[in-house]
């Protein structure tokens, strides 16, 4: 309707005069498509920094979470599975220890509260022939430790757990050293991605494996009054050859499997699952909305039903 309208019969003829309202605001998305070509998004121009930014962070699936992560320990191989070397004043006699036993082994990963990634560095050396002078790489080099924190239980099981490990090290009676080959272990560090959809919740988007480990410091932590509310926190540094890429080529190609003394295994494969590389090879709109498809089929499946939509149970 106008604002503003009136008329009157000048010699027999009606002549009408009014005054519209403001349409500017009337089809703001048909007026965006012509001034942008037809594209009719709101917001801008869509090749613009933040909108490729966006695009980016949608390749890539989001973001990586750093409280998202999996540890699993993998004790000597004379000592795993809770066998154990009991050494009584030079008697040997073998016993089970259950500090050191595969259920334990699990407690201990999953008490895993701070977790420090391993670092790499490649060793340089000055070199000047001719004007500036140049780093010259040599060699590279591990720092050699790494740093976790555990929560302790009411029985501090967690502690005994590494006592335990490094107790192989060394004979408490005899005090002497034993063979390196006896103590040394593997630990695999699992960053799992950080997609909330059902689909892709436990799957592992990066993974290293640390070698020849063992535990070198089993830290102090202080007993106090006035830490009613707190949880004891148990700082252990490991000490460690190498470590490397489990994922490098292979991402999204990780197994999972029921039991979490089983899993993860990262193993090379063409394909995660059955659909995998084919939701993989989408473009990153339809990737989405294609996992929630997946995800709906395998809700309507008998298993389905029982695991929330997983192949699979999730670890914890």
């Amino acid at each position: 309707m106008a604002i503003l309208r009136g008329g009157t019969k000048i010699f027999g003829q009606d002549i009408r005069i009014g005054l519209p309202r403001d349409k500017s605001l009337t089809d703001v998305v048909g007026d965006l498509k012509d001034k942008q070509g037809g594209s009719g998004k709101l917001g801008g121009n869509p090749t613009s920094t933040i909108n490729t930014f966006i695009a980016q962070i949608n390749q890539g699936e989001g973001m990586a979470r750093p409280n998202r992560y999996l540890v699993k320990f993998f004790l000597p191989e004379k000592y795993k599975l809770g066998n154990r070397d009991a050494y009584d004043y030079g008697a040997y006699t073998p016993a089970m220890n259950t500090m050191t036993s595969s259920d334990m082994t699990r407690n201990v990963g999953m008490m895993a509260n701070k977790v420090t990634m391993p670092s790499r560095d490649v060793n340089t050396t000055d070199v000047r022939t001719f004007g500036p002078r140049r780093k010259m790489p040599y060699a590279y080099s591990f720092n050699g430790n790494t740093e976790m924190t555990f929560y302790g239980d009411k029985f501090l099981r967690q502690r005994h757990f590494f006592e335990e490990w490094q107790e192989k090290i060394f004979n408490r009676h005899t005090h002497e050293m034993n063979f390196y080959e006896d103590y040394i272990g593997k630990i695999h560090i699992y960053q799992i991605g950080a997609d909330d959809q059902e689909g892709g919740r436990d799957r592992i988007t990066y993974a290293v494996e640390l070698d020849e480990v063992y535990p070198e410091t089993i830290g102090q932590y202080d007993l106090s009054y006035g830490d009613n509310d707190k949880v004891a926190e148990l700082p252990i540094t490991f000490a460690f050859r190498t470590w490397m890429n489990l994922s490098k080529g292979d991402l999204n190609t990780a197994d999972i499997g029921a039991k979490f003394g089983d899993v993860p295994e990262v193993k090379a494969s063409k394909e995660f699952g059955l659909f995998g590389g084919f939701l993989d090879k989408l473009p990153p709109e339809l990737r989405r909305t294609g996992r929630d498809v997946l995800g709906a089929v395998k809700r309507s499946t008998p298993i389905g039903k029982v695991t929330g939509g997983r192949v699979f149970p999730p670890f914890l």
